[in-house]
């Protein structure tokens, strides 16, 4: 396993908030995550056969075939949180260049990781986090797990380039890497030069951010091996409700 820059800094749990006022993102190791979200590890780490089944996305504009995922949205009110029926993915171009302005419907996530007790108690948590950065408030949440993999050379975790996603808050988790180099974390104020560069390695290490504050990517992986790939689950907290088509 090889990374080009160092970790990141890590958050201690008790300073979570405060960091997430000050800079606008903040980075929890797996250990953070499970204390603060009170679900077991071995939970988690119970998960990640699910992203050995992710249908391809067919929706790349740059002509990749390295891209998998499924998707499901959700609303979370305090500690309630609810599935909403399925619907698709859309993003303005403001937001995404690359593939905003496109209506594009994936798969959704496999019901048995979602009838997980750990799973809306994963979210609720993420509810409250945001709630405490941006107000308390019903949260409209998407849900994505992706699979960028190396089997033309080289995979691309954000094609469209550095960018915001148009929502309140913005959870990243690395579920796992294998047999892969590269996929640099970029994170950079959205108004000023400020910013820090490392690489996600841990599982379910989380790196959480103020969407209206930075603007982030991650920078394309090589492989080392045969069948290497980079497993992430990206979830995205908005207020007032889901980004939609007007």
């Amino acid at each position: 396993m090889t990374h080009s820059f160092p970790p990141p800094s890590l958050v201690q749990l008790q300073d979570l908030g405060r960091v997430l006022q000050q800079q606008g993102y903040a980075v929890l190791d797996a250990a953070a995550v499970s204390q603060l979200a009170g679900v077991a590890w071995t939970e988690l780490l119970a998960w990640c056969p699910a992203w050995n089944d992710l249908p391809p996305d067919n929706y790349l504009r740059d002509g990749g075939r390295y891209r998998r995922r499924r998707h499901s949205c959700f609303v979370v009110n305090g500690d309630t949180v609810e599935q909403v029926p399925h619907r698709p993915h859309w993003q303005p171009l403001e937001y995404n260049a690359l593939h905003g302005g496109l209506e594009r419907h994936f798969e959704p996530m496999e019901a048995a990781l979602l009838a997980q007790p750990a799973w809306p108690q994963l979210l609720a948590w993420l509810g409250r986090v945001c709630s405490g950065l941006k107000g308390a408030q019903p949260w409209f949440v998407e849900a994505h797990q992706f699979r960028i993999d190396t089997t033309d050379g080289i995979g691309r975790p954000t094609p469209e380039g550095a960018h915001r996603d148009g929502v309140e808050m913005v959870a990243v988790f690395m579920v796992a890497r294998t047999g892969v180099k590269g996929g640099e974390t970029r994170v950079f104020d959205a108004d000023g030069p400020n910013g820090q560069r490392f690489t996600l390695v841990e599982p379910w290490s989380l790196l959480l951010l103020d969407d209206a504050r930075v603007i982030h990517e991650s920078t394309p992986i090589q492989p080392l091996q045969p069948g290497g790939h980079r497993d992430t689950l990206v979830v995205t907290l908005r207020a007032g409700g889901f980004q939609a088509e007007a």
